[in-house]
């Protein structure tokens, strides 16, 4: 668990090397590297209802809530650097039991999730913020919100996406 943990540490913190350097290839190549070691590290973390760290993730009896998202990918094209820009990603709870989000995370700190902490009942809809500073962030960004929530599975990862260019470079 702490191996897989420093692992994680490690790659983020190559990840804001490179992409201080601007370099969008490996940048991505590190990204979907963090999104597979933190499922990885998810599978890894003690479950109240496993009596293993290393057992998957079971299944809780009875009524689960379930998210159901208008869109888990975002698009927000070129931008010039320094903006900050910000989307709603919006769900509604289709399943049988209230929704209650513990946490949401972003995989670089230029990244902000906001959400409610109330939870969202049967059949209600809720959205989270995810609001992105490109504030010496040049070139292509792909970021990861990662949501840990009462559902099955725990885990759902929402995505950003941005151009960010020199204000001297945007046509626009």
């Amino acid at each position: 668990m702490i191996n897989k943990t420093i692992q994680l540490l490690t790659f983020v913190i190559l990840t804001a090397v490179l992409i201080s350097c601007g370099n969008a290839k490996k940048e991505k190549e590190l990204q979907d590297r963090i999104a597979e070691l933190e499922q990885q590290l998810a599978k890894n973390e003690p479950k109240t209802n496993s009596t293993s760290p290393t057992e998957p993730e079971v299944k809780p009896e009875g009524p689960l809530p379930v998210f159901e998202f208008s869109e888990e990918n975002y698009d927000f094209g070129t931008i010039t650097e320094g903006d900050v820009v910000e989307t709603v990603f919006k769900f509604k709870n289709i399943g049988e039991a209230p929704l209650i989000i513990e946490s949401a995370k972003a995989s670089c700190g230029c990244t902000v999730p906001e959400y409610s902490k109330a939870p969202i009942g049967i059949g209600e809809e809720g959205s989270l913020t995810v609001k992105f500073n490109s504030k010496g962030k040049p070139g292509i960004q792909n970021k990861t919100v990662t949501i840990t929530a009462n559902t099955y599975p725990k885990i759902s990862r929402l995505r950003i996406k941005a151009n960010v260019v020199k204000a001297e470079e945007n046509p626009s």
